[in-house]
């Protein structure tokens, strides 16, 4: 819905858009002003902003597919608001290991990739063997195979390490990965604390729906 209605403003044809909503390195840590016509939001509240902004239709289908194989288990795992928050966070240190890797970059960074990283690094934990059906081309003819989720998340990890260009921040990709995996080691910590609590004080937690 977001980027629907960023796509019919004169200002994302512009793209002064992205730079009003897009996460700035340099404006974040101080570096660098915004022009008056383009100021709308406080550095920090970029962060978030750009989570939910992208650059064009295949961008956000390419991140709404990732969120579409991998996002609802954690979900369910986490309820729809721990959800929120750990996605937020996922993407908060994404963003910031973007801007560390270059604290005077004056190119905005938008879109969900950081964050869905996240939500990739905690798959990686809590689902290590589930099975993701995977496209493998072979030259004219392409083969659907079921494989671990070890093994496509891995390369999937690996593969943001060797690429490079393509005007893609692979660095907030990485960082969102590792801090999925750590935020998911906490949030996993907390729900067997409440099972532990549940299940010494006698209560069923099938009633809790």
């Amino acid at each position: 819905l977001i980027f629907l209605t960023q796509f019919s403003t004169q200002s994302y044809k512009t793209g002064q858009l992205f730079y009003s909503y897009g996460l700035i390195p340099s404006v974040l840590m101080g570096h660098k002003q915004l022009p008056m016509d383009l100021y709308v939001l406080p550095g920090w509240l970029t962060i978030f902003s750009s989570m939910f902004m992208h650059g064009g239709f295949m961008h956000l289908i390419g991140n709404m597919l990732y969120m579409w194989i991998f996002a609802d288990n954690i979900e369910d795992s986490l309820g729809s608001t721990k959800f929120l928050i750990f996605y937020l966070l996922a993407g908060i240190g994404a963003g910031m290991t973007q801007v560390l890797m270059d604290t005077h970059s004056q190119v905005p960074m938008v879109g969900a990739s950081g964050a869905i990283g996240g939500v990739l690094g905690a798959y990686l934990i809590n689902y290590p063997n589930a099975k993701v059906l995977v496209l493998i081309p072979f030259g004219f003819f392409s083969q659907l195979v079921k494989i671990k989720a070890l093994y496509v998340l891995g390369f999937w990890f690996i593969l943001q390490f060797i690429s490079s260009g393509g005007g893609v921040a692979y660095a907030a990709h990485i960082g969102g990965f590792i801090s999925g995996i750590i935020l998911i080691l906490f949030f996993n910590k907390k729900k067997k604390e409440k099972k532990l609590f549940l299940k010494v004080h006698g209560i069923n937690e099938l009633y809790y729906t």
